[in-house]
């Protein structure tokens, strides 16, 4: 049975551990560009023991972050930055991700240590977008309804952000259709009221984001890992559910998607969420089983023995973790001492005499 330091093969790319970082927004970017915060926060999880480092949402169009911080993939000068950040998290043996995304009706926010009201255009701030002209929550912007052209318009934003991706050195590439973003907002009834072809039914609805994947398949090399965020329910009956989740990954898996990255909610607020350890790793659990593609479990993971649970029963083919690495970037490492399962190279030689 596997083990969370067991390595992971997905096609040509070999993860040392069952360990990811989850792709955390940072707000320190810089009209789109990566910043040395995002080489040291990314590298520091690297060389902490982390296989897998995903860098957070970054965003494949100016109007596509959730504030004017926020990290971008739309611009060729984006790319160098990047590339290095890249080189030095290969350099700790840990394979870079990156999750590309659009906020959809969640954009034009402001920093959340600031203040999170959304950014007018007299502030640097842009015009949000959505399925539907319906608002997130009280608050927020009523969105401008997407028409077709500029859904197709958006599709090809996500294939050029896969093109700059593999030109910046990332291994991995996962595209965030959760937590209310643009494309979850297509995917759940609480957000899509449309009636042409992209609304109403669960064929309808998932089209937006199986032309997304189709798209990006353009540019992304059939030989390296794609990822697709879900958030695999809305927690409310009258949303997204599991099993509509069950249901998309055995159509992404068609089109050549590797794993479902498992979470959940966020489509709306106010909605009651059963938050506790491990709360979503059951819905990791079943899409593996039902969908029969590998996964990814996140939230509140937190523990060695319980996260090594979850890979050895067969829950989730990794964890990825989140806040837990933010207080502890050595997680890995001390977890590894803690399972007995220090091999070389698990432990960077210039921090040995610390351990």
């Amino acid at each position: 049975m596997p083990q969370l330091f067991d390595p992971l093969t997905i096609k040509s790319i070999t993860i040392k551990n069952r360990i990811g970082v989850s792709p955390m927004c940072q707000y320190s970017s810089e009209n789109g560009h990566a910043t040395d915060w995002h080489l040291v926060h990314l590298g520091t999880r690297a060389s902490g023991g982390a296989g897998m480092v995903i860098m957070e949402a970054t965003a494949v169009s100016p109007e596509g972050r959730i504030s004017p911080q926020d990290n971008g993939i739309y611009l060729d000068s984006h790319i160098p930055k990047l590339k290095q950040i890249t080189d030095f998290i290969k350099s700790q043996g840990s394979i870079p991700a990156l999750q590309i995304a659009h906020a959809g009706r969640k954009a034009s926010r402001g920093v959340p240590w600031i203040s999170e009201k959304h950014v007018p255009a007299s502030e640097g701030g842009w015009q949000i977008v959505g399925p539907s002209a319906v608002a997130f929550g009280d608050g927020y912007e009523v969105p401008h309804e997407l028409n077709s052209n500029e859904i197709s318009n958006i599709a090809s934003d996500f294939r050029l952000a896969a093109k700059r991706t593999l030109a910046a050195g990332f291994q991995i590439l996962e595209i965030h259709a959760a937590h209310g973003y643009l494309l979850h907002s297509f995917l759940s009834p609480i957000s899509n009221h449309r009636t042409d072809s992209y609304g109403g039914s669960f064929e309808n609805r998932i089209r937006f984001l199986l032309e997304t994947v189709e798209a990006v398949k353009m540019e992304w090399p059939s030989n390296l890992p794609l990822f697709v965020r879900l958030s695999c329910t809305d927690w409310d009956e009258r949303g997204w559910t599991l099993t509509d989740s069950i249901f998309l990954a055995i159509e992404l898996k068609k089109l050549g998607v590797d794993l479902i990255d498992c979470s959940s909610g966020a489509i709306a607020p106010n909605i009651k969420i059963p938050v506790k350890k491990h709360f979503q790793v059951p819905l990791a659990e079943e899409i593996k089983k039902k969908a029969n593609i590998a996964t990814a479990a996140v939230g509140l993971i937190t523990e060695p023995k319980a996260a090594n649970n979850v890979i050895h029963k067969e829950q989730a083919d990794m964890v990825l973790l989140a806040r837990e690495l933010l207080r502890n970037p050595y997680w890995p490492i001390q977890e590894a001492q803690y399972l007995n399962k220090v091999t070389p190279g698990v432990i960077p030689n210039q921090y040995r005499r610390g351990f």
